[in-house]
Order: structure tokens, then C-alpha cells, then sequence
């Protein structure tokens, strides 16, 4: 008989499957992203049906399978149910689960990502930190987890520790304001946006969302990290062309 096991993590996604069940893709610390079933989850007295939604975090009791695991059991610690009201959230939350889908594997350490995805999810129930740029810091911190990223520490032509410079989408890299001349064109990024860059890149998880940015500053920051998403994720996410049009909706053109 199969041994059951436990790990700890988050529901990434759920869907539907045959009249009664659920496949669902967990991130857990023990062994990365899974997919496991859920039997009988759709039913209304079943005791997995709030345990198997998307953001949920806890424990969960699983048999291994060849292919996916089988969830037999859920002790849920957060649910995340205040994203339930606002739809912006929601919308920015899936995509921060797509976003770490795309980068996590079975069987490899992926404890940093789902502590990233824990505490930016928390934050985006904050009202001091706009969702915006709660946004770029999570899209920076987890390309930096997984080994690509802008790099915004040193000036790529002479070596010198940055506080101003020159961002170069094309070499994924900034040089200081005295090689700017010769470095072509770029992005402009001045001391607040740069610092903000490397303290993303370098804080711990715990303090990661401890700081505003002026709009101009937000603006150079965003700049940089667009590029280096543009660059290093291969992918369009779906849960992305909702955001989209929900601000574009909120906000629309005049």
C-alpha cells in the first residue's frame, strides 16, 4: 500500500474534472510544484472543497502516483478569502500563481517561490502598497530566484558599484553615468529607482514590501523590470490579458 505523505504549499490552480473532482496544481516546499486530484472535491459536503481552491495554503495529506498525486486530506491555514471581494486582486493574484507555475518543477527545493508567492499575496491586501508595484517587485524577485534578472548592481563597462546609471535592455545590464556616452541608448534610472531595484533583488523575503516609490521613480523602476521580463519569461499569461483590461477598464482612454 501506497504511504501517504504530507507537504506544505499553496494551490496554484484548479480545475474541474468529470462530474465530481478536481485536478489541482500545488507549489509545496517538500516537492515542488505537483499535481494532484482531488475525488469528490465538487461535492457540497465534501471535506476538500474549500481546501482545494486557488491561494489556499496549508498542509496537505497526499498518496504519490506515477504520473500526480492523489489529495486525501487538507488542514488549511489561510485562505486568502479577503481577495474574494476584490476582483483587481484576484486578477493580480493569478498571475502571480502563473508566474510561479511557469518557473517551478517537481522535486526541486522551490521554497523560495512559494514563500514570494505567500508574502505577495499578503501584500496585495495592503492599502499602503499600490498593486502596481507590488507587481514589479514580485516579477523581479522571482526572476532573480531563478537566476535571470537585470542586472543593476555594478556598471557593466568599468565594474563600479551603481547608485545612478544607464539601463540596456539588450545586455540585461546598466552602466554608470560616466560610460552612459558610449553605451548607447537606454533607460534613464536615477538613485531612488536604482536602489529600490537592488533592494528588491537582495532583501529578505520578510522585508520585501516595506517601501513606496514616487511616481517618477516607480515609473524608471517599472521600465527596467518590464524589459527583464520581456526578455527572460517566455511566455503570455493568461491571467495577464485579464489584468490588462481590467485597468484598462478602470482606467480607460479619453
Amino acid at each position: 500500500m501506497r504511504d501517504l505523505i504530507t507537504a506544505s504549499g499553496m494551490v496554484l490552480s484548479a480545475m474541474p474534472v468529470g462530474e465530481y473532482d478536481k485536478r489541482v496544481v500545488l507549489l509545496t516546499k517538500q516537492l515542488g510544484r505537483i499535481t494532484a486530484f482531488a475525488r469528490g472535491s465538487r461535492r457540497q459536503n465534501s471535506p476538500l472543497l474549500a481546501s482545494t481552491r486557488p491561494f489556499t495554503f496549508g498542509i496537505f495529506s497526499l498518496f504519490p502516483g506515477r504520473s500526480s498525486y492523489t489529495l486525501q486530506n487538507a488542514e488549511i491555514t489561510e485562505y486568502f478569502e479577503e481577495m474574494g471581494t476584490d476582483l483587481e486582486a484576484v486578477s493580480y493574484g493569478c498571475y502571480f500563481a502563473e508566474v510561479a507555475e511557469y518557473y517551478t518543477r517537481e522535486n526541486v527545493d522551490e521554497s523560495q517561490m512559494l514563500n514570494l508567492l505567500y508574502v505577495s499575496l499578503k501584500a496585495l491586501l495592503k492599502d499602503s502598497i499600490p498593486n502596481p508595484l507590488v507587481r514589479r517587485i514580485y516579477e523581479m524577485r522571482a526572476m532573480v530566484i531563478n537566476g535571470e534578472y537585470p542586472q543593476v548592481f555594478q556598471c557593466m563597462k568599468c565594474g563600479k558599484e551603481l547608485t545612478s546609471g544607464l539601463y540596456l535592455p539588450r545586455a540585461a545590464g546598466m552602466t554608470c553615468m560616466d560610460c552612459a556616452e558610449q553605451a548607447g541608448n537606454g533607460i534613464l534610472v536615477h538613485e531612488a529607482a536604482l536602489y529600490a531595484l537592488q533592494y528588491v533583488a537582495s532583501a529578505p523575503l520578510q522585508k520585501l514590501y516595506r517601501f513606496t516609490l514616487k511616481p517618477e521613480a516607480f515609473s524608471e523602476m517599472e521600465r527596467v523590470v518590464k524589459s527583464g521580463v520581456s526578455s527572460f519569461i517566455d511566455k503570455n499569461f493568461r491571467s495577464l490579458k485579464v489584468l490588462e483590461t481590467l485597468q484598462n477598464d478602470k482606467n480607460p482612454v479619453k
